[in-house]
């Protein structure tokens, strides 16, 4: 045996194109031949070369990717919880949870604080109930939605609450002027009704 073994099983070989390409008639054409100047040989080092990754020499880079490829964790004091990314429905259900102080009249929560950016760090659980709140405290399949808004959008009580409200201001914020027009709407009403009679 001329050929010598790759040692420990490890070997590599470059990609180079290949020799001859044909065309569609048929005919044999070779291949352009590869240039041998630095420019087309030189890339970065911090490159591919040949398929392989080459770290850079320069310390402070290698410090800056290192850093990178470091997970973006809450910390030790948190378990190393990781940092979700934030989709839209995610990002829905926050600014949701953020306003909840506002949904519900006979609730009261402490606020957040005065910072209106959302989380960095949080997760996301599902609520298990008891046994003994089978039918009290458990909402049905039906209930269940896939996201916080749609689960508020389909309550019945928060629906007429929010109509309520929206209706107050309404009215409030309607000008004086145009409550008169209304009354005198309804008033000929009233005397069109009595002719008929």
């Amino acid at each position: 045996m001329s050929e010598t073994a790759a040692p420990i099983g490890l070997s590599w070989a470059p990609k180079l194109p290949s020799l001859a390409t044909t065309s569609g008639s048929g005919k044999s054409v070779p291949a352009p031949k590869p240039s041998t100047t630095l420019g087309s040989l030189w890339k970065p080092a911090s490159e591919l070369v040949d398929g392989l990754f080459v770290p850079p020499n320069d310390p402070r880079k290698a410090n800056k990717l290192a850093r990178k490829n470091v997970k973006d964790t809450a910390g030790k004091g948190w378990f190393d919880m990781p940092a979700p990314t934030i989709t839209p429905e995610l990002k829905k259900d926050l600014e949701i949870l953020q306003l909840r102080h506002v949904m519900d009249p006979k609730r009261h929560f402490k606020r957040a604080g005065k910072s209106k950016a959302l989380p960095k760090y949080f997760q996301i659980g599902t609520i298990v109930e008891s046994p003994s709140e089978f039918y009290s405290g458990r909402l049905t399949k039906k209930e269940r939605k896939t996201t916080l808004a749609d689960e508020l959008l389909s309550d019945e009580s928060l629906k007429r609450y929010r109509k309520r409200k929206v209706r107050e201001i309404q009215e409030s914020r309607t000008p004086g002027g145009n409550q008169k027009w209304k009354n005198k709407g309804k008033q000929t009403l009233k005397r069109a009704k009595d002719r008929r009679k």
